[in-house]
Parts: C-alpha cells; sequence; structure tokens
C-alpha cells in the first residue's frame, strides 16, 4: 500500500484493475468518458485488459451480460442518459442474478442537461428497471472512498449476485486527493455462470404469474439477507445532536465540514450519510431519529433521498430539507440554511 495523489477518474479504473476486472464495455459520456479512456490507456500496457467501445450504452450494458455469464469479471460506466439506456441490461441481470457492475456519473437532468454536479441518478440506480429495486448501491464522498467501495462493489456483485452500482458525479471524478490503494484488500473470485460443456438456462422470462412470484421471493430473502453484511452508514457528532443532517456522495463531503463549523458556533449538530443507498441502513437511522427526530435532509436533487429516508423510516420524525438538483451545494450555504431554519 502506497499513498497517491491521483484523481477520482483514475482512482476508479485502478479499484477495478485491483478488484480483478479483466474487460470494459462502454461509450464515451460526459463526466465519465476518462474512466473509458484511463481504461484503454491501461490496456496499452497491460495486455491481460481488454475494451470494446460499444454503438451505444444498450450495447454496452448487454456485453457486460454476457461477459459475466462467461466467468468475466467486467464493468462498464455511463451518465446520464446513458444510465437510462442501461436500464433494460440491469433489469435483465436484476432478473438473471447475474454480477453486473456499473459506475454512474451523475449528471443533470432531465435529458441531457448540465455535465458535473448532480444527485438526481439515485432512483435510476435503485429502481430504474421493471422490478423492485434489488440492487447493491454504494455513494462515496471522497476519492479514496471511490476505491474503496469500487472493490466492494465487485466483491458484492459476485459474492450476492444481485447488480451493483458506484454512484458517484462528475465532480468528485475530477477532484485529485489522497488516496492508499489497498492492493492487499481480498477478491472474490469469479467463476461463468453458464459452463461451455454444460447447458445452463438462466431464465428472465416466466409465463406463469405465481412462477415468478416465488423467485421474486427467493430474491428478496438473499436481498435482506445481503443487507444485515452490507448496509453501511457513517454517523457523525450524533451522540447529542438536536438536528441531524442526512446526506450522502460528495454532498456529504460538504456537510461533514458544515457540521464542524456550526458545532464551533454552539449548534449541536451531527450528520447521518448512508454509504450504501441500497441497501439502505434503516436500522441505524431509526436508532438515531428515536432520540433525535429533527432531520434535515441535504442534496442535489428534489427529494429523492428524501424519499429513501421517509421508505426506511418506521419511528417518527420531522423532516426538511435543502433541495437543490443539479446544483453544488457548498459549505456555507448548509451552515446558513441550518442557522436559518433551526434556531
Amino acid at each position: 500500500m502506497k499513498r497517491q495523489f491521483l484523481t477520482g477518474h483514475e482512482v476508479a479504473v485502478l479499484a477495478c484493475i485491483d478488484a480483478g476486472a479483466t474487460h470494459m464495455f462502454g461509450y464515451p459520456i460526459t463526466p465519465g468518458t476518462e474512466i473509458l479512456t484511463n481504461w484503454i490507456h491501461h490496456t496499452q500496457k497491460n495486455k491481460a485488459l481488454e475494451y470494446l467501445q460499444t454503438e451505444d450504452e444498450i450495447a454496452a450494458g448487454f456485453a457486460v451480460c454476457g461477459a459475466v455469464m462467461a466467468g468475466e469479471k467486467t464493468f462498464t460506466a455511463t451518465a446520464g442518459p446513458g444510465t437510462v439506456l442501461m436500464q433494460d441490461a440491469l433489469s435483465m441481470a436484476d432478473g438473471m442474478r447475474l454480477p453486473f457492475v456499473c459506475i454512474v456519473a451523475q449528471r443533470g437532468g432531465p435529458s441531457s442537461g448540465t455535465v458535473i454536479y448532480s444527485q438526481q441518478e439515485v432512483n435510476l440506480a435503485i429502481h430504474g428497471g421493471n422490478g423492485e429495486g434489488m440492487r447493491l448501491v454504494y455513494s462515496p464522498s471522497t476519492v479514496q472512498e471511490l476505491y474503496d467501495m469500487t472493490r466492494k462493489t465487485f466483491n458484492g456483485a459476485w459474492k450476492y449476485r444481485f447488480p451493483s452500482v458506484v454512484l458517484t458525479d462528475g465532480f468528485l471524478l475530477k477532484t485529485r486527493q489522497d488516496v492508499v490503494l489497498n492492493t492487499d484488500y481480498p477478491n472474490v473470485e469469479a467463476e461463468p455462470l453458464v459452463h461451455e460443456k454444460e447447458y445452463k438456462h438462466i431464465r428472465n422470462i416466466y409465463t406463469v404469474e405465481e412462477e415468478l412470484y416465488e423467485v421474486l421471493q427467493e430474491h428478496k430473502r438473499d436481498f435482506d439477507a445481503m443487507a444485515k453484511e452490507v448496509a453501511d452508514y457513517e454517523a457523525y457528532k450524533t451522540e447529542d445532536a438536536e438536528v441531524v443532517i442526512v446526506a450522502h456522495g460528495i454532498v456529504g463531503a460538504a456537510t461533514k465540514a458544515a457540521v464542524d463549523m456550526l458545532r464551533e458556533s454552539g449548534k449541536k449538530v451531527g450528520l447521518f450519510r448512508p454509504k450504501t443507498l441500497s441497501p439502505f441502513p434503516a436500522e441505524a437511522l431509526n436508532n438515531l431519529a428515536e432520540h433525535c427526530p429533527s432531520l434535515c435532509i441535504v442534496e442535489s436533487s428534489m427529494g429523492q433521498l428524501r424519499d429513501l429516508v421517509k421508505q426506511a423510516l418506521t419511528v417518527s420524525a420531522e423532516i426538511h430539507g435543502l433541495y437543490k438538483p443539479a446544483v453544488g451545494i457548498d459549505v456555507e450555504e448548509i451552515v446558513s440554511f441550518i442557522q436559518e431554519n433551526y434556531q
């Protein structure tokens, strides 16, 4: 392990390589294009790595499905409209329980929108397909977490066989920070899901409703069991908090700094930051809300994180929020919002 000064794009690619990925299928789209180009750069030096720039994100998604069925650790990266196009393949991966790994560099929407800052792809990442949203979704807030969570995403995908997403954004991908690459981190090994000499049909179409119902019940049992092992969060200065801010990803990083500033001014404010948006750390949030029922959601969206929080809560809580879809949220804005709205 050694400390390096790298961009998020560079770290994302190195994390995929360290996770044992050998193939990337993708299509250029800002702000995730550098993941594809950096991967291609590594293939020129390491002939064990392969890539294919497909004609669109639909083709890239289905190429990932085929490769993982053959036992290859592979991934794709996309953003915005590309994430929309990717849902067809992701939904098939939902039904077939394929270890599909996707890095999503969120961009502002709807449609092509803007290209750097957004948290508007939460719903797409979790619920984008015509299913129940049983996917593993990590939300890193630092370049170090981007590396660590990408490694965990590959392991989770191959261990539990659910499609898995690293949900980041252009701001974090273009940020340069100190990071330690833990190459000693153990990998879950890949194996073919369909063997060359042994026919194996992985179904994703059912003609009898009751049969699909039983399959979904099995998926749900597996997902709930996985949730107990992988659901993760950070609770920062929440022990005596009178207000808890809930934020994720890059906004969570700004919120953490805002909490420190608010504490210096005498306000008892804490941060609850879900690291996994799916499965959501519901038990931890409810335990926190029992003694601090005043929650403030801060997100670069009109309420996609808020909706996850409301779905997770089983105790009464008062929820307010700072919602700025597709706009960067800085530390001073968060401080001002709390000072103005929580006397």
